[in-house]
């Protein structure tokens, strides 16, 4: 009241030109509703009032609003700044900076801390509850989780907020956000005190609401209240303000007789000076030359007690208001759609019975040069000199871990198959759980190595019959949910688990391998000689084979008569593949032909060494059979696979393409071992999918079996689960690095994890391999080239030595087809070659008998003696030299 006069009696001072006049009605709600509502009533029936100033509760101007809209008469409120109040109707105006603006000036506080956990003190109010979803959606931005929330009823009693601050003092979060009007505010800060929560190690946030009437605490609550940090609209100093407080204070204390009044007008009374100052303003420019009333009521149903009358110039004055703009004492006096316009913000510290500041945040300027997610805002980006509670200067951490609270509930998953990382055992005597395990053992040693004790239980995640309660996804929801406070064992980091909790660094390696039965070659199989070579090499050898007999005959046919006739047609095959054997024994007259054959005797001695060392290395050593290593051969066949129930493989197994149809899960590696020998055409699979680490320990048991196929797929590896937040993420990642630094963590692993118990020569053989066609490239290349330039320089070397007849059997038959005279050519190309046949050489049968006949009856002397051959004896007996000249 002190400032509404002050500013009205400064206002018209200023403007003594001006024809309007604004006359006050006050009255007083005595912090009712009611009282609000009868008040209202009052000024608009009877006193039927232009505009209504000063609901001071959201409650209350919730109620007004309401009369105001339906009378048309704008309801202006200095201090009433729930968010939730603006959609009500365009009646209503705020001239107080709303509650919504300064949701990221606290959340930067957090952000700049880097604290990601805090707990929301808040009265169960219009005002309390106003703000909230506007604070979760800040928090959220940077990053930080809101544990947990205490409402705190306006009519609560000391002994309920005492037992409130008990039940938050046993939780790890140490940072909290106090939203509360000031009687509750004050007796919060009491009782925190009372339960020793105002001490180091504590950070308490408050909002505007509080810090502006700071100054008006009792002294009890100030002291509650050191080290506390709060937000509070940017007042710029000016000389006009340090003037109007002077003014201020002296009218204070004639309005005011005995209450001392305060160094500076707190900025509900600068917005209640500005407000008059906007609708003296607005008035003036509306023009009213005198009292405009609302329309007589009396002729109105007088059963309504809620029923007014209809101002004609309401909608003048609020469109006059809202487009007023002037510099106050406040700062720039603007409204942005019936709000008044946010500003920056003092980042205050409680030091003794003052307010300190530590800095300044400003919005952040929305444009690409400073779109960076590491800014928060504060002018130097730092804050200052900040003491926190229990006068300390070091900056809380934001956690603790509670010594008298409840251990760390952590879940364990159950019945994973791999006794090895987790193993569940319940006595069924005593109903005694037991959980031991490399991943159990692993996480008692991290835990241990923290700077600092953190009670813990294991928890199964089972059912009542002891199976487990549900997926890995199930198992992280429900640390997300606050049945586990960390989960521990074979849980993979994947995406989607990561939007419910914290992991911390990998324990263990990621990856994904398949795992496929070996199969071995039969050495009694009928085509096993076959197996050395691959068929395109087979055939090219055939090829060859035939090409070199085919060019042996053409090259010999007209100067070796062992080539002519068709009974030696059989030659063509037989030459070349007794070369294979070296068991060639035919005479070659021609250079062209020795050329050819040398050729293609090289070719046949590696060939046949190829494939003589290749056959004995089969015979000696076991053939593995090639598994194929392409995952989509498995899915186009319809194969069925198989992974570990309750993993994350299932959906792996579904993106890589299987249907789920295909997709068999087991438990066991017994069972993984009964179903790859049984394979998918009888109700098994042909391969198993599992994580690297298992899939090695599942080999060192069925190495004889089973080997691991193509490239392990990569994945991110498994890791401890803590709720989304948790200040324990940090510490424990740290000492899991400082573990393996000391190689504590291999330690621990050797002593869970034995090493394969198979040795090399247990391990199929797959040394041996098929021969194919590109390892004798060149050589029947080089074959090839030579035969090729052979025929192709002989049969030149043909065409041009005999053109002459070939011409003439061209020419002189022109009756004949095309095909007679090539016919007639080839059989004279099919020809010997009169240069190389003696017919007084011949053999004939009568000669041949009488050579016999001689032979037969030759004395004893001509006999051959022991050394000798028949052509010795031949050359030592005239005869048989005559004979032979014939």
């Amino acid at each position: 009241m002190t400032s509404l006069s002050l500013a009205l009696s400064d206002f018209y001072s200023f403007n003594l030109n001006y024809s309007t006049r604004l006359v006050l009605h006050s009255r007083d709600s005595r912090g009712l509703v009611t009282g609000a509502a009868a008040s209202a009533l009052n000024l608009l029936n009877d006193v039927q009032v232009d505009a209504i100033i000063g609901p001071q509760t959201s409650a209350q101007a919730n109620f007004v609003i309401g009369l105001g809209g339906a009378a048309k008469v704008p309801v202006i409120s200095f201090t009433a700044t729930s968010p939730s109040l603006r959609p009500q109707t365009p009646y209503f105006v705020q001239t107080a900076i709303n509650d919504a603006a300064q949701v990221n000036a606290v959340a930067a506080i957090v952000k700049y801390f880097r604290w990601y956990q805090v707990v929301f003190v808040y009265e169960d109010s219009d005002y309390g509850n106003g703000i909230i979803p506007y604070l979760s959606n800040a928090f959220q931005q940077v990053n930080a989780r809101v544990s947990y929330r205490s409402v705190i009823p306006v009519s609560a009693s000391d002994d309920f907020i005492l037992q409130e601050m008990y039940k938050m003092k046993t939780m790890q979060t140490r940072v909290f956000v106090v939203h509360a009007s000031r009687p509750v505010a004050s007796r919060i800060f009491l009782k925190a005190k009372e339960a020793e929560m105002v001490s180091e190690g504590y950070v308490w946030i408050v909002t505007s609401g509080l810090m502006d009437l700071f100054y008006s605490l009792d002294s009890k609550v100030v002291e509650s209240m050191q080290g506390v940090v709060g937000v509070k609209p940017l007042v710029p100093r000016s000389s006009k303000l340090n003037s109007t407080t002077i003014r201020w204070k002296k009218k204070f204390a004639d309005d005011n007789p005995g209450i001392t009044p305060q160094e500076d007008i707190n900025l509900y009374g600068l917005w209640a000076y500005d407000t008059l100052w906007a609708l003296a303003m607005a008035a003036e420019k509306t023009g009213f030359k005198e009292p405009t009333s609302l329309p007589n009521t009396t002729s109105l149903n007088s059963t309504d007690m809620f029923i007014t009358g209809t101002s004609q110039t309401g909608s003048k004055l609020l469109a006059a208001m809202l487009e007023t703009k002037f510099e106050g004492l406040a700062g720039n006096f603007n409204l942005v759609n019936g709000q008044l316009e946010s500003s920056s913000f003092h980042m205050l510290n409680v030091n003794g019975n003052s307010l300190k500041e530590v800095g300044i945040w400003k919005p952040l300027l929305q444009i690409s040069s400073q779109r960076n997610t590491n800014l928060t805002g504060f002018v130097g980006e730092k804050l200052e000199n900040i003491i926190w509670p229990g006068g300390s200067r070091n900056v809380p951490k934001g956690w603790e871990v509670p010594v008298s609270g409840k251990k760390l509930r952590v879940g364990v998953p159950v019945d994973i198959g791999f006794a090895e990382y987790v193993n569940v055992q319940r006595d069924p005597q005593t109903n005694a759980t037991t959980i031991t395990g490399y991943y159990i053992d692993l996480f008692d040693s991290v835990m241990a190595a923290l700077p600092y004790s953190v009670r813990y239980e294991y928890a199964p995640f089972e059912k009542s019959d002891g199976s487990i309660a549900g997926s890995y996804d199930d198992l992280t929801y429900q640390v997300f949910n606050g049945e586990y406070d960390a989960a521990v064992g074979d849980i993979t980091i994947t995406g989607t688990r990561s939007q419910y909790v914290d992991f911390t660094l990998q324990i263990e390696e990621g990856g994904v391998t398949r795992t496929q039965r070996i199969e071995y070659e039969n050495p009694n199989d009928l085509l096993f000689f076959f197996k050395p070579l691959k068929l395109d090499l087979w055939l090219t050898a055939l090829a060859m084979l035939i090409l070199t007999g085919v060019a042996l005959w053409i090259l010999e046919h007209r100067h070796n008569e062992d080539f002519r006739g068709s009974h030696h047609a059989g030659l063509i095959f037989y030459v070349p593949f007794t070369s294979l054997v070296f068991a060639y024994r035919e005479k070659i007259v021609t250079n062209l032909a020795r050329v050819v054959i040398v050729v293609w005797i090289f070719v046949v001695l590696i060939l046949n060494s190829t494939y003589t060392a290749s056959l004995s290395a089969r015979l000696t050593a076991i053939k593995l059979l090639k598994v194929d290593t392409d995952v989509t051969t498995l899915i186009r066949n319809g194969d069925y696979v198989g992974c570990r129930e309750g993993t994350y493989i299932i959906e792996f197994l579904k993106r890589l393409g299987f249907d789920e149809s295909k997709i068999r899960t087991y438990k066991l590696p017994e069972d993984f071992d009964i179903a790859l020998s049984k394979g998918s055409g009888n109700g098994g699979i042909t391969a198993f999918f599992a994580r690297t680490p298992y899939m090695e320990l599942f080999l060192t048991r069925y190495c004889n079996k089973y080997m691991k196929v193509g490239t392990p797929y990569y994945t991110e590896g498994f890791a401890f689960a803590f709720p989304k937040g948790s200040p324990l993420v940090a510490d424990v990642s740290r000492a899991i690095i400082k573990l393996t630094d000391n190689h504590k963590i291999a330690e621990i692993k050797e002593r869970w994890i034995k090493q394969s118990a198979c040795s090399e020569d247990d391990l199929p053989n797959s040394s041996s391999a098929n021969i194919g066609l590109r390892s004798f490239t060149i050589l029947f290349s080089a074959t090839g080239i030579v035969t090729g330039f052979c025929l192709v320089y002989y049969m030149g070397s043909f065409f041009y030595s005999n053109k002459a007849k070939v011409k003439k059997i061209w020419n002189d038959e022109p009756k004949k087809t095309v095909w007679s005279k090539i016919g007639a050519i080839c059989t004279f190309f099919g020809s010997p070659d009169p240069k190389y046949i003696r017919p007084d050489k011949e053999m004939t049968w009568s000669k041949f008998r009488a050579v016999c006949k001689f032979f037969y009856e030759t004395d004893a002397k001509s006999f051959p003696r022991r050394g000798e051959d028949a052509v010795q004896v031949v050359r030592k007996n005239a005869p048989l030299r005559r004979l032979n000249s014939m």
